[in-house]
């Protein structure tokens, strides 16, 4: 791990040259590798749209699903190094590669890095009717019924999926994990009391959570979010140091020009910290970042580490319970 972390944040993710003359000087595809609808396509819409005003032209969100994000990811790393065709994609993007042995593509050697777009808390809920006001609670029900408490995963995984495995492998439990193909399905039937639990992305959760149809246990950051101050952190909740959060970014192909991945760069920062970005995202729980290609290597680096070591201690795979 540690040559992969070395190999991301020296990656040549630019040559020296600049951008095409006038870039951009006609649409540019952003692929999303997910169904409409849900974080990372909400976030790329709202990226096209301000980076298309910024700098005159189209930036177009196409969606291309499939294995969990690596077919439109893979999409975009076999595509032309010219800046015509990025992608907007999750912390997926390096969490695949830990499972997929057949993964298409190698996140250090097919894709520039341009800007971590933003973060987002994620959330432990839990059914009202389980009677459980708080994690702690909820980990104490555990031990009492070992192996008898179901937590919902929107796909095996997901930053959801990892985090629920974290918190049940630092915390020594046994839940089950009931997998789905996405995060309405773990919805429908937490409000129907079909699971017990779940850990997602606060946005996908807050509806409900506002109309008290689920009840919120704990957040996956390092501090109390805004919008459930009442809310504590996991470690607050007895999981000292636990941190975890779901993240987006922009990439494009390998080899992208300096010049191209800096405009981009200078534009995303911009967009994710736009009036548009805080009315359609920040106000559901969207921490905006937008740095600079350097950072966002880095920070990939540190972050593929920390996923890896999760994965080999915690023992997980991508086979439900």
């Amino acid at each position: 791990m540690r040559v992969l972390a070395l190999a991301l944040a020296l990656a040549p993710a630019a040559h020296a040259e600049g951008p095409a003359p006038g870039y951009p000087a006609r649409p540019v595809r952003i692929i999303v590798p997910f169904l409409p609808g849900g974080a990372v396509d909400s976030i790329a819409r709202v990226l096209a749209q301000r980076l298309g005003e910024q700098l005159g032209q189209p930036f177009v969100v196409e969606n291309r699903p499939g294995a969990n994000g690596a077919i439109g990811s893979d999409l975009v790393a076999k595509s032309a190094a010219d800046g015509y065709t990025l992608l907007v994609q999750a912390s997926t993007l390096i969490i695949n590669p830990l499972f997929q042995k057949s993964n298409p593509y190698d996140v250090a050697r097919d894709f520039s890095p341009v800007s971590e777009l933003g973060e987002v808390p994620m959330v432990f809920v839990a059914y009202p009717e389980l009677n459980v006001r708080d994690l702690a609670g909820f980990l104490g029900l555990a031990r009492a019924r070992p192996g008898q408490l179901t937590i919902g995963a929107a796909s095996l995984g997901s930053p959801g999926h990892l985090a629920e495995a974290a918190i049940r492998h630092q915390a020594g439990v046994n839940l089950v994990i009931a997998s789905y193909k996405g995060t309405a399905g773990v919805l429908n039937d937490l409000l129907g009391g079909h699971v017990d639990g779940s850990v997602d992305a606060l946005p996908a959760y807050l509806p409900p959570l506002k109309a008290g149809k689920l009840r919120a246990l704990a957040v996956t950051t390092a501090h109390r979010v805004p919008l459930l101050p009442e809310v504590p952190t996991v470690a607050e909740s007895g999981l000292a140091g636990f941190e975890m959060v779901s993240w987006y970014g922009l990439w494009g192909p390998a080899h992208l020009p300096a010049g191209t991945l800096q405009r981009l760069a200078e534009a995303c920062a911009e967009a994710v910290h736009s009036q548009l970005a805080a009315e359609r995202l920040v106000e559901q729980g969207f921490v905006p970042v937008g740095s600079l290609p350097g950072p966002f290597a880095a920070y990939i680096a540190a972050e593929s580490g920390k996923y890896a070591r999760l994965v080999r201690e915690a023992r997980i795979s991508l086979e439900a319970d």
